[in-house]
């Protein structure tokens, strides 16, 4: 029998930041569901969890590395940044919305600060973030008798 680690609150997190994004989105339709350009933005965002480490990818496309900062205070990671426009345009449609972002996430798992690294290529941002000793899952046989 295996013993599994339960974060009873890790299914709230995970509904405020639907609920947060959801808010995000709404405010940047028009009346008839038509997305528009607005000066803010957000980047999409995966976080996904391996044995070792979290890991966090926002696709950050048309953006230059520099543009982006990281920063991980406590268990909240927050990526934010600017997205600069094209040159001057005449466009025909345009979808892409640009200017400044922020995004910050809890991570509800205790991290290795100091072990932590991003890689920005081909307009994804992954940052890794290896657990904490302590908070890496530990399997335990348990006899049953």
């Amino acid at each position: 029998m295996n013993l599994m680690h339960w974060d009873p609150f890790g299914d709230l997190r995970t509904l405020r930041e639907r609920v947060d994004r959801l808010f995000e989105e709404s405010l940047a339709r028009s009346p008839h569901q038509e997305p528009v350009t607005i000066h803010a933005w957000s980047p999409v965002v995966d976080i996904y969890e391996v044995p070792d480490a979290l890991v966090v990818e926002a696709e950050l496309t048309g953006m230059k590395q520099e543009d982006v900062d990281i920063e991980l205070t406590g268990d909240t990671l927050t990526i934010k940044g600017e997205r600069q426009p094209s040159p001057e345009r005449e466009f025909l449609r345009q979808e892409r919305s640009y200017g400044a972002f922020q995004r910050a996430f809890t991570l509800g798992v205790p991290v290795d600060q100091t072990k932590v690294k991003a890689r920005y290529r081909d307009g994804l941002l992954e940052i890794t973030l290896p657990k904490a000793k302590q908070a890496r899952p530990k399997q335990v046989k348990i006899e049953v008798g």
